[in-house]
């Protein structure tokens, strides 16, 4: 990985962490070249073991989330360990976590005597209540307008998307405040709830306001995207294609794919509709997927993608995730993101570095790397990072409150 890749090297974070928000932004913080150190209790935090797991039990999960950090395992209610990390704290300046903020732990404690200590807290809710991913996603407001229009049973989404969002706006908040640091040499405490997140997008893309102003709720649309043209489409081999329209270029080209103009004009003029208007594209749904259908319906997937492909249609197939790993050459070291790594205790498989390409879309490093093991670098930290003699090390070892893999 290149110097001009890892924009992040000599920053120091100590994360205190489990399942998916703060995992994922310390990640995104060591994939960019940060050295993230990440304390477990012995034997794994409550996310060590969860699924998908190998055959031999080893979590595919915790590895995915916690690529390119040190791992120390320590005994967590030990008076003399919790001292040890706060002074691993206080040294890095920076700590990330979504563990109660509160004891050893609080801001008080681990900022006394440290004027420019950055500490990020994700909470579950602002007022500090218990709140994850799938708690928070029922209640805003999108499985409601999520699935087929003859189905009225809410939809969750399978993917933790406030958590990942939450860890990526975890990790900008502490660049923020390190910036903020860098220009007045303080620190400060960065609050993050979950919910918050979520309660941001949903008003960001107007689904606050369109209840609060339009007083109107949201149809389910199924596969549709609302607002405008986009719908999916069996193919003639078993597969299915999500076809989307939203631009003057991308709607000529399906009418082209499709030789299907002519009819799109009369229906547009039996109808009183402008399909120049995304809106009115939307309305007239139903239609023009009875003009579209029989055209893929004729045609296997690879006879599609040619064409849509050649008249510069926005489409995708869908796939399930093997089929991804088989197909897409974009899931494999073709994409500058990937790299083939051997895992310990998993194997040789794609590992993904970070999305943000420094140099362009051609480079080539971008921070790929394996987990960690469960404890793999408890001995370095102790005496690297903490100045700790030998004898030192060892007594916590043989005391059974430290541990290595």
């Amino acid at each position: 990985m290149t110097g001009l890749a890892r924009p992040l090297e000599g920053l120091s974070v100590v994360e205190g962490s489990a399942f998916v928000a703060a995992p994922s932004g310390g990640m995104a913080l060591a994939q960019l070249g940060a050295d993230v150190v990440r304390f477990d209790r012995i034997g794994g935090g409550i996310d060590h073991k969860r699924w998908p797991l190998t055959d031999e039990g080893v979590s595919l999960y915790w590895n995915g989330l916690n690529r390119g950090k040190r791992s120390i395992a320590v005994d967590l209610s030990d008076a003399g360990v919790q001292e040890l990390l706060g002074e691993l704290i206080g040294a890095a300046g920076n700590f990330l976590t979504n563990f109660p903020a509160v004891g050893w732990l609080s801001w008080e404690q681990l900022s006394e005597g440290i004027e420019d200590l950055v500490m990020v807290a994700i909470t579950g809710s602002h007022d500090g209540t218990t709140a994850v991913d799938y708690t928070v996603n029922c209640a805003v407001g999108y499985p409601a307008v999520t699935g087929h229009v003859d189905d009225s049973r809410p939809v969750n989404n399978v993917v933790p998307a406030w958590d990942l969002v939450c860890g990526q706006m975890a990790a900008l908040g502490l660049l923020a405040a390190d910036r903020h640091r860098s220009i007045t040499g303080e620190g400060q405490l960065v609050s993050l709830a979950l919910a918050d997140v979520a309660l941001a997008a949903v008003g960001a893309l107007g689904n606050l306001a369109e209840a609060q102003v339009n007083g109107t709720q949201r149809e389910r649309v199924g596969n549709d995207l609302y607002g405008a043209y986009g719908s999916d489409f069996p193919t003639a081999d078993g597969r299915r294609v999500m076809v989307v329209a939203i631009s003057p270029k991308q709607w000529r080209g399906l009418l082209a794919a499709t030789g299907t103009a002519d009819e799109v004009g009369a229906l547009a003029g039996r109808l009183g509709l402008d399909f120049a208007d995304e809106g009115d594209r939307f309305r007239a749904r139903d239609d023009l997927g009875g003009l579209f259908g029989p055209w893929f319906a004729e045609r296997g997937l690879d006879e599609v993608a040619g064409v849509l492909d050649a008249h510069g249609v926005c489409w995708g197939p869908y796939r399930s995730f093997m089929e991804l790993v088989d197909e897409d050459p974009r899931c494999s070291i073709a994409n500058p993101l990937f790299a083939e790594l051997d895992q310990p205790g998993v194997g040789s498989h794609l590992v993904p570095g970070s999305p943000l390409a420094f140099g362009g879309p051609g480079a080539v490093e971008r921070g790929a790397s394996t987990a960690p093991l469960l404890g793999e670098h408890t001995e370095q930290v102790l005496s690297e990072d903490l100045g700790l003699s030998p004898a030192e090390v060892g007594e916590l070892f043989d005391r059974g409150v430290v541990a290595a893999p």
